[in-house]
């Protein structure tokens, strides 16, 4: 506890010394502290040129075909097993999985991918989705797409596998159903559900959980966390403000992770200090809290024996929080944890207001997870979008297929994408590496996912499609 009063004390004197010099942030008449808006990163000229060669030179294709092509680098299509355990591994299994793929993630159902072929009949359809597609074999996939993706050159250059965010992509369920709960906002008059996941810096998502309707999202992030598919276990995670109490501060940093929710309503954070006579200069009135390190370290035993049962699975952070909290106010050991984390919290807000290029940090990840979420709607573009599953069970599995068919496609285009890079350099494009990490995997123009399929593959003898002509049109 004296090292970590040591450090808040100390950063926020070193934070407060550069405030003179610091024109992101202002503190208002009753000493409250606001950042000024972070402005745009331009984007040059090679930036643009470089984005424009890339994504003209991607192949045209149908979502089927990517599904394939991904398997067949990846493995994926050897995860999905029987669920008796001795059945035959039926013949072009893989494709019948593509097929159910397409239905499940676009949301179209069986009819626009059937087929003359034995592998899209109904009836194969049919045995293959109740015998073989569930979410432990949706999850065993997503690992070796995972793995695959961090093996990438251009996705290493997007980030290290280190950093992390977790929100929710909200679906309207209107069947009825007891997993689905109101939200006028969200879901009109219908009740809704929601698909809270994890994207890394690499542009995997790592997993996610179906909750009813629109709970605080915080409730559930360390489930996520803990309960991902692969990947790299993140250090940094970031979340949006809903995501944000001082409980999961705490927890979230007792589990050794790096907490960097964004936060709007940053003027009305309270900052918090150990030291109550302490001068910290600009933020005198600001750190206007006080952390009882006693309280904390009453509770000690205990707090380490929860964040024990949470890191064994031995108990789901969801019900640790549930139980850390009564009538909307913390147990005493909800309170010591909560202490813990205004630490951490009041940490992150010295930051925030101490390096514009953390911040930026976060605005990237969030960023890169909204780009998901409107790829991922482009996707699950059938029956307007909705989600008709009565039971959890049954939102698990699709939403698993839509998370698959996600990663195939991000992966599909970052080496694609990779390999463009490479030919540009190779023709003499001045490509510089500055501008290669702000490529995005999400474009999807040049992926069919619309209408009937091809399952078809041609024959690749390079491991890839050719690269198209840079220069050509693109209905060619």
């Amino acid at each position: 506890m004296e090292a970590r009063a040591a450090l808040l004390d100390g950063t926020y004197r070193e934070v407060a010394g550069r405030v003179p010099d610091n024109a992101q942030i202002v503190f208002d008449d009753d000493g409250r502290l606001h950042f000024a808006a972070l402005e745009p990163e331009p984007e040059p000229a090679s930036l643009l040129d470089l984005r424009a060669a890339v994504n003209a030179m991607l192949p045209r294709v149908d979502l089927p075909e990517v599904l394939l092509e991904v398997m067949a680098w990846t493995g994926a299509d050897q995860a999905f097993t029987s669920v008796t355990g001795g059945e035959a591994r039926l013949k072009d299994l893989h494709v019948t999985i593509a097929g159910l793929l397409v239905a499940h993630g676009c949301n179209v159902g069986y009819t626009p991918v059937m087929g003359g072929a034995d592998a899209l009949k109904y009836g194969r359809l049919s045995h293959v989705d109740q015998t073989y597609l569930r979410l432990a074999t949706y999850r065993a996939a997503n690992a070796a797409l995972i793995k695959h993706q961090a093996s990438i050159p251009l996705a290493q250059a997007w980030g290290g596998g280190l950093v992390a965010s977790v929100d929710g992509m909200r679906f309207v369920v209107p069947v009825p159903s007891v997993y689905a709960r109101p939200n006028p906002k969200y879901f009109g008059r219908r009740g809704g559900a929601t698909w809270l996941n994890m994207i890394n810096d690499q542009a995997a998502g790592l997993g996610g959980k179906v909750v009813a309707g629109t709970p605080r999202d915080s409730l559930y992030v360390l489930d996520v966390l803990y309960d991902r598919d692969g990947g790299k276990r993140p250090e940094m995670i970031v979340t949006d403000t809903a995501s944000y109490s001082d409980i999961v501060f705490g927890l979230l940093t007792l589990a050794g992770f790096a907490y960097a929710p964004q936060l709007a309503d940053l003027p009305d954070q309270k900052m918090w200090r150990v030291d109550r006579t302490a001068d910290y200069g600009a933020f005198q009135d600001a750190a206007r809290g006080r952390v009882d390190l006693a309280r904390i370290e009453r509770h000690w035993e205990d707090i380490l024996r929860i964040i024990g049962s949470i890191h064994t699975g031995a108990v789901r952070a969801y019900d640790v929080i549930g139980m850390l909290s009564r009538d909307g106010r913390p147990t005493p050991l909800g309170d010591a944890i909560a202490h813990y984390g205004r630490i951490a919290k009041t940490l992150h807000i010295l930051r925030l207001a101490d390096e514009p290029g953390y911040r930026r940090q976060i605005k990237v990840q969030a960023n890169l997870q909204e780009g998901r979420h409107a790829l991922a709607r482009k996707i699950f573009h059938g029956r307007a979008g909705q989600l008709y599953q009565r039971y959890q069970d049954g939102m698990e599995d699709q939403i698993g297929a839509l998370g698959l068919v996600l990663n195939a496609m991000v992966l599909f285009n970052t080496r694609y994408m990779d390999a463009a890079v490479d030919q540009l350099r190779a023709d003499g494009f001045d490509v510089a590496d500055e501008d290669v990490a702000r490529l995005s995997p999400f474009v999807r123009h040049h992926i069919n996912v619309l209408g009937r399929y091809s399952f078809q593959l041609p024959d690749l003898p390079g491991g890839l499609r050719p690269l198209r002509d840079k220069h050509a049109a693109d209905d060619e």
